[in-house]
């Protein structure tokens, strides 16, 4: 299965219901096939711009990184299942590479060895 990280911003809410949002979350992806590897809290900040979702206009947001591994056939609908939950202002899945690869034959500097 190839590896995956999930970008979420859920709109601002006390820790309970952020708490409740990522549950639903991480369940729906394990529910689906999906291996979870990791998940990081990046803080509660102010957004870029306003963003209006689900007709409430968001200035803050909280925002996590989930690392899983998933099958490529699940991502349509965990994405479609995100943009209608109500906590979820902004889902992005980005697709990483498990290794960096690197170049025997040239170095960094653009020489041959």
């Amino acid at each position: 299965m190839p590896r995956y990280e999930l970008s979420l911003i859920l709109k601002a809410m006390q820790r309970p219901e952020t708490a409740a949002a990522l549950r639903r979350t991480v369940e729906t992806l394990l529910e689906r096939g999906a291996v979870v590897r990791n998940l990081e809290n990046l803080g509660e900040r102010q957004l870029p711009y306003k963003i209006t979702k689900h007709n409430e206009r968001h200035r803050r947001g909280a925002y996590f990184l989930i690392d899983f591994y998933s099958a490529p056939s699940l991502l349509t609908g965990l994405l479609d299942h995100l943009y209608r939950d109500v906590d979820v202002v902004r889902p992005a899945i980005l697709k990483k590479d498990d290794q960096v690869k690197t170049s025997k034959t040239k170095s960094c500097c653009g020489t041959q060895h």
